[in-house]
C-alpha cells in the first residue's frame, strides 16, 4: 500500500522515517487475526491521509500472538501553510461568534471582517504550523486501537478492555524512538516478549528491519505471504518426493498460515483399514476438523498419508505421533458410525423424519419430503423421467439427517444419503440424485447433470423457496439467513446449464397447493408474484456475472417470462457476443433507424396504425424489397421452434441491413400523401415488430 498527500501541506524536509507497531497478546484465532491486521492498517492509513502525511509503503502482518503494522518512507514532519479560515456571518447571533472564537482559541482582536460573494463574514489568518508525525501518533494511537471491531472479544482480570485475547504488551517505534502512551492498563514501550512460552524474556527493538531479522533467526516468519508461500512450497516438495499428489485447499492454507509462526511440515499416516470409509468422511475429518492436508495416489485414490503444519520442530516426534493418535480416534468413531448407519433401511427410516422439525410454519422434514415427492412427480413429466423413481428419491433423500454420521459431520448431508442408498442396492441414478440434491450451492460449484439429480435438486430448492416466501421469511438487502438467494441461483443454474425449460409458474402454483393440502397457512398472498420476481432477479445476477450488458439483460427480461429462463439467457449471450462487432452494429443500427423515424413521425400526429401494410400502393422497389425482406424474416420466425439457433437468427437479422438502408436512403417516409405516409409507417412498424421476435431491441442502447 502506498500513500501520498499534497495541497495545503508541504514537506518540511526530505528525511523519511519509519513507524512500526506490535501488539502482543495470547494467541488470537486465525479469522480474527486477518480482520484485525487489515483494520489496524486501514485506521492508521486514514489518519495519515487526514493529516496529509505522506508515506511510501505500508504493510500489516500477524502471527498468533502478534499484530504488526509498518509504515516506511513516512514524513517526519509537515508544515501546514498559512490559511484564511472563515467563521460565521457578521449578521449571525453573538453566540455563534463566541463559539467560533472558543473552538479556535482566538481573541476578538485576531479576527477581521471580509466581504465575499455570499455576504460579509468573520475571518482569521491561521499561521503556518509545523506538525511532527511523532506527536500525531502519540495523540491518536490509543484512539485507533479502540476502533478495532472484534467479532468475538473477551475481558480478563479486573481490566475493562475488550480484546480478542488477553493483551500483554504494546511496542511502538518511530524513527528509533519509543512512542509512549497509555492504553487501558498497559503503557507502550520499545520492548516485546521474544518467547511466548516464557514471558520473562523481553528484548528492545529500534527498527523494523532488526525486529524482522531477529525473529527470522529464530525461524519465525513474520510476513504472512512469505509464510503461506513457504508452507505451500514445502507441501508440494514433500508430496513430489513421496510420489503422491496433493490438492491444496486455499482456504485451509490461509487458515493454517495464520495458526503458525514457525511452520514445519510433518508427514503422518493413519491405518489403511480406514480407507474403506467413504472418501468424503476422510477428507472432512482431516481438512475441516483437524486442519490436515490429505493426499492422493497417481490414480486419484485417497491415501493414508496426510500432512500436518506444526508450529515448531518435532525433534522427538511427539507432535507427529500425537496427531496420528487424534486422527485414529476420529476415524475409529467414523468407521463405527459408517458400519452402523449404512445398514439402516432408508425406506423404514422415513417415519423418523416426523420428529425432525423443518421450520416453524412449514412442518417437519416428513412434511417436506411428502411435498417433494408430489412436486418431483410433476417435474418428472417435464423432464420425461420415471415418476416412480424420482418420487422414491424424494421420499428418502432427507433420511440421512437422522444418522449418527451426519450428526457428527453435518457438512455431509446428502453425500451420506447417496452412500447409504448405494450400499442398500438402490439404483445408481437414485443414489447419485440423493448425493447431489444440495448442489449447486453457489456460483462456482458443481451442477448436477443427470436427469434424476436435476429433478431432485430442483424439487428441494423450489419447495424451500415457496415455503419461506409463503411465511414471509424473505431475504433482506443485508441478510439472507436461510440461503434463499443461493437456492434461487441453484434453480437458475440447473435450468440453464442443463439446457432445460420448465413451466416454473405451474410448479410454483402446485407447490403452494401442496402446502395448503398439509393445512399450512401461508400468510403471504403475494408469495407467487414475489418469488417469480426474486428468481428473475437471480437470473439477472447470473447474467451479469457472465458479463452480459445490462441493457441486453433488460431487453431479454422484457421479452420473455420466467418459463423461458434458458431462452432469455441464450438470446442475451448470443447478442452480447456480437453486439460490438459488425453484425451487431448492423442489427442495432437497422432497428434504431426504423424505430426512431417511427417514433418521431407518430409523436405529433394523430395517426393510428392498423398493424398491416398494403403492398398495392407501394410506389417503388425499395418499399417492395423491404416488404419482401420482412415477410422472409417473419416466415423464419414462425418456423423456428425451441431448438432455435440464435446465431443463425442474428445472421438473418443483419442480412436485412442493406435493404433497410436502401429504403431510408431513397424514400421519404413523411410523404405529402397521408395514405402513402401511413402505409410506409405501417411498413416500419412491421419491421420493428419482426425484429422484436428476437428480443425487445428498443431497450438496447444505440451503438
Amino acid at each position: 500500500n502506498q500513500g501520498c498527500c499534497r495541497g495545503l501541506v508541504e514537506q518540511s524536509n526530505r528525511i523519511m522515517s519509519e513507524f512500526f507497531l506490535e501488539i502482543f497478546s495470547e494467541e488470537i484465532p486465525a479469522n480474527l487475526q486477518r480482520a484485525a491486521r487489515i483494520s489496524l492498517l486501514e485506521n492508521f492509513t486514514k489518519l495519515f491521509e487526514e493529516k496529509k502525511i505522506s508515506f511510501k509503503k505500508s504493510l500489516s502482518y500477524s502471527v498468533p500472538n502478534r499484530l504488526i503494522i509498518f509504515f516506511d518512507g513516512l514524513q517526519k514532519e509537515i508544515i501546514q501553510n498559512k490559511e484564511e479560515i472563515r467563521g460565521p456571518s457578521t449578521n449571525a447571533p453573538e453566540k455563534a461568534l463566541e463559539g467560533f472564537l472558543r473552538s479556535n482559541q482566538l481573541s476578538k482582536d485576531q479576527i477581521f471582517k471580509k466581504q465575499i460573494e455570499k455576504g460579509e463574514f468573520y475571518f482569521f489568518n491561521k499561521p503556518e504550523k509545523k506538525i511532527k508525525t511523532f506527536d500525531v501518533l502519540k495523540e491518536n494511537t490509543e484512539f485507533l486501537l479502540d476502533k478495532i471491531q472484534w467479532k468475538k472479544s473477551m475481558r480478563w482480570g479486573e481490566h475493562d478492555l475488550s480484546w480478542a485475547r488477553p493483551l500483554k504488551s504494546i511496542m511502538a517505534i518511530f524513527d528509533n524512538k519509543t512512542i509512549v502512551f497509555k492504553y487501558h492498563h498497559l503503557e507502550s514501550s520499545n520492548t516485546t516478549y521474544i518467547d511466548k512460552e516464557f514471558e520473562d524474556k523481553k528484548k528492545i527493538f529500534k527498527t523494523f528491519k532488526i525486529y524482522k531479522n531477529y525473529f527470522k533467526s529464530l525461524g519465525i516468519i513474520i510476513d504472512n505471504n512469505q509464510r503461506k508461500d513457504f508452507i505451500e512450497n514445502e507441501l508440494i516438495k514433500i508430496s513430489k518426493r513421496k510420489n503422491i499428489k496433493i490438492e491444496i485447499n486455499k482456504k485451509l492454507l490461509q487458515e493454517v498460515t495464520d495458526l503458525v509462526e514457525q511452520p514445519n511440515i510433518l508427514s503422518c499416516k493413519f491405518d489403511k483399514k480406514f480407507l474403506d470409509i467413504p472418501q468424503e468422511i476422510l477428507i472432512i475429518t482431516m481438512q475441516h476438523h483437524q486442519k490436515y492436508f490429505h493426499t492422493f495416489d497417481k490414480k486419484g485414490n485417497i491415501t493414508n498419508e496426510f500432512f500436518v503444519v506444526a508450529n515448531n520442530k518435532d525433534k522427538k516426534g511427539y507432535i507427529k505421533s500425537g496427531n496420528e493418535r487424534v486422527i485414529e480416534a476420529r476415524l475409529s468413531d467414523a468407521a463405527f458410525f459408517w458400519k452402523k448407519n449404512k445398514g439402516y433401511n432408508l425406506v423404514k427410516q422415513i417415519s423418523k423424519l416426523k420428529t425432525m422439525k423443518y421450520f416453524k410454519g412449514l412442518g417437519t422434514y416428513f412434511h417436506k419430503v411428502q411435498r417433494m415427492r408430489k412436486l418431483s412427480g410433476m417435474i418428472s413429466d417435464e423432464l420425461l423421467i420415471s415418476k416412480e423413481k424420482i418420487e422414491l428419491s424424494s421420499s428418502i433423500c432427507k433420511v440421512d439427517l437422522t444418522s449418527d454420521l451426519v450428526g457428527e459431520f453435518p457438512e455431509l448431508q446428502g453425500t451420506m444419503g447417496g452412500y447409504f442408498a448405494e450400499a442398500q442396492g438402490f439404483e445408481k441414478d437414485i443414489a447419485l440424485a440423493i448425493s447431489e440434491h444440495y448442489l449447486p450451492n453457489g456460483l462456482e460449484s458443481k451442477v448436477p447433470k443427470k436427469p434424476y439429480s436435476i429433478a431432485l435438486s430442483l424439487t428441494d430448492k423450489l419447495d424451500t423457496l415457496v415455503g419461506f416466501f409463503g411465511i414471509n421469511e424473505k431475504p433482506t438487502s443485508s441478510k439472507d439467513p436461510f440461503a434463499l438467494r443461493r437456492a434461487a441461483l441453484g434453480i437458475i443454474r440447473l435450468i440453464i446449464e442443463n439446457n432445460k425449460e420448465l413451466k416454473l409458474v405451474d410448479l410454483i402454483n402446485y407447490s403452494l397447493l401442496l402446502y395448503h393440502e398439509q393445512d399450512f397457512k401461508l400468510e403471504n398472498h403475494l408469495a407467487k408474484k414475489e418469488l417469480i420476481h426474486f428468481l428473475l432477479d437471480r437470473l439477472k445476477y447470473y447474467m451479469k456475472e457472465k458479463n452480459i450488458r445490462s441493457d441486453i439483460i433488460s431487453a431479454s427480461l422484457d421479452s420473455f417470462g420466467i418459463d423461458h429462463i434458458t431462452k432469455i439467457y441464450k438470446k442475451s449471450f448470443a447478442l452480447n457476443k456480437i453486439l460490438n462487432k459488425e453484425i451487431g452494429i448492423n442489427i442495432i443500427s437497422s432497428y434504431k433507424r426504423a424505430s426512431n423515424i417511427l417514433e418521431n413521425e407518430l409523436k405529433d400526429q394523430e395517426l393510428e396504425l392498423s398493424g398491416s401494410t398494403d403492398p398495392a400502393i407501394f410506389k417503388n422497389d425499395y418499399e417492395k424489397n423491404l416488404y419482401k425482406k420482412i415477410k422472409e424474416l417473419s416466415k423464419y420466425f414462425t418456423k423456428i421452434n425451441k431448438d432455435e439457433n440464435y446465431d443463425q437468427t442474428l445472421n438473418n437479422l443483419t442480412s436485412a441491413k442493406v435493404v433497410i438502408f436502401d429504403f431510408f436512403d431513397n424514400i421519404i417516409v413523411n410523404d405529402e400523401d397521408i395514405v402513402i405516409r401511413k402505409n410506409r409507417l405501417e411498413l416500419l412498424q412491421m419491421l420493428c415488430k419482426t425484429f422484436e421476435n428476437y428480443i425487445n431491441f428498443s431497450k438496447i442502447e444505440s451503438i
